[in-house]
């Protein structure tokens, strides 16, 4: 029932709100997307900044970025990130190779950033 879809979904943080001055700052750790299942859709949001911003998606075959590679949403890639802007991106679980994180390049900081997610559980 698509009325369900928020009950029964579960919300993982990929990145803390940050005042992220470098690349470093507003690149998430790698998260494990084995346990989930269906659609993966990323919420990226961004405060005020000075600069620019620019999302990717990368996924690996594990927790240390093994192989880490680009994968390409749904929607496509994001657009360049521009100050108090919500981008959500979807992403099938099984595209990715059971690791994921999210990169922020920023151009120039700081930018005010946090990326979160959610999904089904994994039926066991």
């Amino acid at each position: 029932m698509l009325n369900a879809y928020p009950q029964a979904t579960i919300a993982t943080k990929m990145l803390d709100p940050v005042s992220a001055a470098n690349s470093a700052a507003a690149t998430s750790g790698w998260i494990d997307v084995r346990n989930r299942e269906g659609t993966l859709e990323l919420t990226n949001q961004v405060g005020a900044m000075t600069g620019s911003i620019t999302w990717t998606i990368e996924d690996a075959t594990d927790g240390s970025g093994t192989g880490a590679a680009g994968i390409t949403p749904n929607e496509g890639a994001y657009a360049a990130g521009a100050a108090n802007q919500i981008q959500k991106r979807t992403l099938p679980v099984r595209a990715t190779r059971g690791f994921i994180r999210c990169v922020g390049t920023i151009v120039t900081g700081p930018s005010l950033v946090a990326v979160s997610f959610r999904a089904h559980p994994k039926n066991t």
